[in-house]
């Protein structure tokens, strides 16, 4: 019977961690609604103020050109800012990021470009330091519910950075949410900001264009309108990157709780198998024992 008392408590602990990966799976459904409802929220803002400062940028040519458009080919260095998560539980949502990140750090090493790494997230903090890479900035304030106010101090040091000269370029490296069933870890040029916009054809980009009227003039338009595209383009890197997390971590959850309830079903037949097997030798010693006393 003590092999049956094992495998009681066993199954006992496995129901236990099945209680906590189901609850926790609710509590990333809740958090991934909400993150949902954000993400969609700003999403058509930020594609149409992307559109609208392409089309200004074609209509008024490279006189006018904003320094955040402007490629800087003079600075051997660049900024990688890698969005990881704080907490873990999340299946392969980090490594996927990481190993994108790693892999952009070191093609852009063999062209001769240094990167500046500006992590967020203790996992990408933790990993960095296990393999020993330099770590310009550890980004840690940003909170689970990414805000704008947290961002924009980071947009405006990047802004800042590259109007000086200091590094050519700004990439993202997060996790980009698609839909419910697709995410995918992506490397996103962040800075300088393209004359055209992504994903449109010649004949789309022709039918697009539009004769503009400016008030005030297109420089001082271009100087509030571009800084703004950077920061919600960031904000909305921080939000994808929120929803992505949210659902790694419910899909992990589910799977954690459905692999409890196959052990504890497995778990159950052990238990029934030994039980049987002591009620049948009992039986045996009960019999054998009338048996010599008759």
């Amino acid at each position: 019977m003590a092999n049956a008392r094992v495998i009681v408590k066993r199954r006992k602990s496995v129901r236990n961690i099945r209680k906590i990966t189901r609850t926790m799976q609710l509590i990333a459904t809740a958090r991934f609604q909400a993150a949902f409802a954000r993400a969609m929220a700003t999403k058509p803002y930020a594609e149409r103020m992307g559109e609208l400062v392409a089309d200004l940028s074609n209509a008024v040519g490279e006189d006018a050109a904003h320094p955040l458009m402007r490629a800087r080919g003079d600075a051997k260095r660049s900024a990688v800012l890698v969005l990881t998560s704080s907490r873990g539980l999340c299946g392969g949502y980090n490594t996927n990021v990481l190993r994108a990140a790693m892999a952009h750090i070191d093609a852009e090493t063999e062209k001769g470009v240094e990167s500046d790494v500006y992590m967020v997230g203790k996992k990408g903090i933790s990993y960095f330091r296990f393999l020993q890479r330099p770590i310009l900035e550890r980004i840690t304030q940003v909170g689970d519910t990414p805000r704008f106010e947290e961002v924009q101090p980071i947009a405006n040091g990047l802004m800042d950075r590259f109007i000086k000269g200091e590094i050519s370029a700004v990439w993202v490296v997060y996790t980009r949410f698609y839909s419910a069933g697709k995410q995918s870890a992506t490397v996103l040029q962040l800075l300088p900001l393209a004359h055209e916009t992504q994903g449109h054809t010649t004949q789309e980009k022709k039918k697009s264009q539009v004769l503009y009227e400016f008030s005030p003039e297109p420089r001082e338009l271009l100087a509030e309108l571009l800084p703004a595209t950077v920061r919600v383009q960031l904000f909305q890197c921080f939000t994808d990157a929120n929803v992505s997390e949210q659902i790694a971590r419910m899909v992990a959850m589910k799977a954690a709780t459905e692999a409890a309830e196959e052990m504890i079903t497995t778990l159950t037949r052990r238990y029934n198998r030994a039980r049987q097997t002591q009620i049948t030798m009992e039986l045996l010693d009960i019999v054998g024992g009338a048996n010599a006393l008759a």
